[in-house]
């Protein structure tokens, strides 16, 4: 039977200063001044829609994403949890955050921000070396991540990220190693570290850089590892790493099939409903002039029973740690005998172990989870 799993917030701002040609977000170059009040005041109206998906629960944790959340200001930013916490209860620890770019925020606005209720910050370094920011289109330096960094570490956040990319074009293995010594230098509690992918739909995509080959795309991502490892940070996702208790609550709950609200241009959200026993997904109007007019829901779908196994899985693996078989069943309303199979199947290829009430992945199944996952295709 399906139970309700904790409840997430996920707030789409979409506007950036100008769009990354790696980046295949929802995002769209700002032009002018930006409608914070009257996107603020959209966001609210779409929250309110979905209040029936809510069903009595306070809200775990909340993230603010774009596009570069910090184009708003702090006070727009408090308008904005203050109306959703009036619409929504907060658990007591609710972990709220915003992501941020170090080109687009004044430094002294940290304060105002924790201020305005933001308890976490993400920050969009991506690289510490001039040459690869300016290769990913980024409008900040090397020296401005770096200073807008010591300043989140006194501003009283009660943790913050940084995001970091690796395999980047023309980068080789000691590059690839300074960026994470650098960032680890400025003692983050959390740091995000992903390979730079080719997606449709970017310019990257229509004019591709030259990127380092597999063999060498493979060395900096296991030196990387252990390097991070090292350093105190444990892989706890497959691109994150934490020092204990750092974890990214509202992350972690994407991949263990919590459910989340999502709002804003282009949000996506997952939700279960326990009286009518489904899953439901969610999808919001993605152009802000669309969204600005009013027009806030574009599609909900249903999950079909056969397609919650896979669906679950290609969220769960992500995770370094051991699936309970009764996460399993509670998330998704079906029996965990429904994997048996495949489960061993993975287990005669040594991608898995198959415990009485867990099934783990052996260091080769973290590294091959499309094999598992084609598994129950």
């Amino acid at each position: 039977m399906l139970q309700l799993p904790p409840l997430s917030l996920y707030i789409h701002i979409p506007w950036c200063v100008r769009k990354c040609p790696y980046c295949d977000f929802n995002s769209h170059a700002q032009q002018g001044e930006l409608p914070q009040q009257q996107y603020v005041d959209a966001l609210l109206q779409d929250l309110q829609a979905d209040l029936p998906y809510v069903q009595q629960r306070p809200l775990h944790s909340i993230f603010i994403g774009g596009g570069t959340p910090s184009l708003f200001d702090a006070s727009q930013i408090a308008r904005l949890l203050q109306g959703v916490q009036q619409q929504i209860p907060f658990c007591d620890d609710i972990e709220i955050t915003m992501e941020a770019n170090p080109g687009t925020l004044e430094h002294d606005d940290f304060a105002a921000y924790r201020q305005a209720g933001v308890s976490r910050i993400s920050m969009g370094v991506q690289s510490f070396a001039t040459d690869k920011l300016n290769i990913l289109g980024r409008i900040h330096g090397s020296e401005e991540a770096k200073n807008a960094a010591k300043m989140l570490a006194t501003a009283g956040y009660q943790s913050f990220n940084l995001d970091l990319m690796h395999g980047l074009p023309g980068q080789d293995l000691p590059q690839a190693l300074s960026d994470i010594e650098t960032a680890a230098a400025l003692n983050p509690p959390h740091l995000s570290w992903y390979q730079l992918t080719i997606e449709a739909n970017t310019l990257f995509h229509s004019r591709p850089p030259q990127l380092p080959d597999d063999e060498a795309l493979w060395q900096i991502y296991r030196t990387g590892q252990q390097r991070l490892a090292e350093l105190g940070y444990r892989q706890y996702e497959i691109s994150a790493y934490a020092k204990p208790g750092y974890e990214c609550r509202h992350n972690r709950n994407y991949w263990e099939f919590g459910d989340y609200l999502g709002i804003g241009c282009g949000a996506h959200g997952k939700i279960t409903l326990g009286q009518q026993q489904q899953i439901i997904r969610t999808v919001k109007v993605k152009h802000p002039k669309g969204y600005l007019a009013g027009h806030y829901h574009y599609q909900t779908t249903e999950v079909a029973a056969d397609e919650l196994p896979l669906e679950y899985l290609m969220n769960r693996l992500r995770l370094m740690v051991p699936i309970p078989k009764a996460e399993f069943e509670a998330r998704t309303g079906l029996s965990a005998t429904l994997l048996d199979d495949g489960m061993q199947r993975g287990a005669d290829k040594g991608l898995v172990i198959v415990h009485s009430d867990t099934w783990e992945l052996t260091e080769k199944g973290h590294y091959f989870v499309n094999e598992l996952l084609g598994e129950f295709c």
